[in-house]
């Protein structure tokens, strides 16, 4: 794999922040990019793999390292486990709303709320990604990894990544290292086919944004052209003409807590439970019954709640900026912090930092970040 010219990560980001690494190389096979990825480790030296650079707050200091472009794509049609499925097998490189787009066009059903949502496949199983409900942890099958510790080439199962709310064991969270350091390589989903005729969508979240009844039926491309039109309303599909989306899309995870905890917030804050309450139900053998009832256990019980709310409510409306700053919120969402143009990573960071102090004053909630900080700190 020859090596290429740096180019400056601004240009590779959708948040265009970052100098030009040292070395950088593209991927354009899996050979290529596991040849690439031994030799970085085996020398040691810091490494950086993007995709399409959607997820990645990178600072203003030049990356001391190397930079893989992971440039790989291709699907493969293959049998489901169980009558009424199929399985894709999607190389990391490739385009997630491409992929997307394809199985809603065979009618096969289990991503379609997640169209539009910018970058490769390779990175969806590393944060869960999700929109309305639907993650990927709903049907990932299995991904295909080479990890750091040996540079073996393995396929693992979705039960064994520590899938939750926008997290994984390979995910590299704000102030911490993935507890599997590891590249994906391909990844496996498990759809149904629904074909292209009306179904039932389930899911409360999907359903509330798309203003559907519970008993409506649609087709996955009304489905999809009407996320796409609820995303673009709110600057969340790539646009170069338009700064909403010079971001990387939600800046702030919406955050989950107890459920003690949030009814401390006001009660129109939109908040979603992240499982159903069931009553526990205890039973005792006549034989064994001694007049005593046991109390039940307590059952804890935790709810996400919406951060854009929150921002919003602390104080801090959809455009603002601070005084001088080219860093700004979206002026369609609040949740987005958008460089306005030629905006430095520090006065991004300024005013992602200033969020959080302002919505922790306000509700006591420290809001965390969404994307992978390279070289930068909030």
């Amino acid at each position: 794999m020859p090596e290429i010219e740096p180019v400056a990560l601004a240009r590779l980001t959708t948040l265009r922040t970052g100098a030009a690494p040292t070395r950088m190389f593209d991927a354009d096979t899996v050979d290529e990019l596991i040849a690439e990825l031994r030799a970085v480790w085996a020398a040691g030296e810091p490494w950086l793999v993007i995709g399409g650079g959607s997820n990645l707050f990178v600072g203003d200091e030049p990356f001391e390292g190397t930079v893989v472009r992971v440039r790989t794509s291709g699907i493969e049609q293959l049998p489901g486990s169980r009558p009424g499925t199929v399985r894709l097998r999607v190389q990391a490189g490739h385009d997630w709303d491409d992929l997307v787009a394809y199985a809603v066009s065979r009618g096969f059903a289990g991503i379609e709320a997640m169209s539009g949502i910018p970058g490769t496949v390779g990175a969806a199983p590393v944060q869960n990604v999700g929109a309305y409900g639907q993650e990927i942890v709903q049907t990932l099958a299995e991904v295909e990894l080479i990890d750091e510790a040996t540079g073996d080439v393995s396929v693992v199962t979705a039960a064994d990544l520590g899938l939750g709310f926008r997290t994984s064991v390979l995910k590299h969270h704000y102030g911490s290292v993935p507890d599997r350091p590891a590249v994906v390589l391909s990844v496996t989903l498990e759809l149904t086919d629904v074909g292209s005729g009306e179904f039932a969508v389930a899911g409360e979240q999907l359903r509330a944004a798309l203003g559907l009844g519970p008993e409506a039926s649609v087709s996955l491309e009304w489905v999809r052209d009407h996320v796409l039109a609820t995303r673009g309303r709110k600057g969340m599909v790539l646009d170069a003409d338009d700064p909403d989306t010079w971001s990387a899309g939600s800046f702030f995870q919406n955050a989950i807590v107890s459920e003690s905890f949030a009814r401390t917030l006001p009660p129109e804050c939109p908040r979603w439970p992240l499982a159903p309450y069931l009553d526990p139900i205890t039973v005792i053998p006549l034989t064994a019954f001694d007049g005593f009832v046991p109390r039940p256990a307590a059952v804890v019980s935790e709810v996400k709640v919406s951060a854009a709310w929150l921002i919003e409510h602390a104080g801090l409306g959809k455009g603002f900026s601070l005084p001088r700053s080219r860093a700004g919120l979206s002026t369609k969402h609040t949740l987005a912090v958008t460089n306005r143009g030629g905006a430095s990573a520090g006065e991004i960071a300024e005013l992602a930092r200033f969020t959080q102090q302002r919505v922790q004053a306000e509700f006591g909630l420290l809001l965390q970040p969404e994307p992978v900080l390279v070289g930068v700190e909030l």
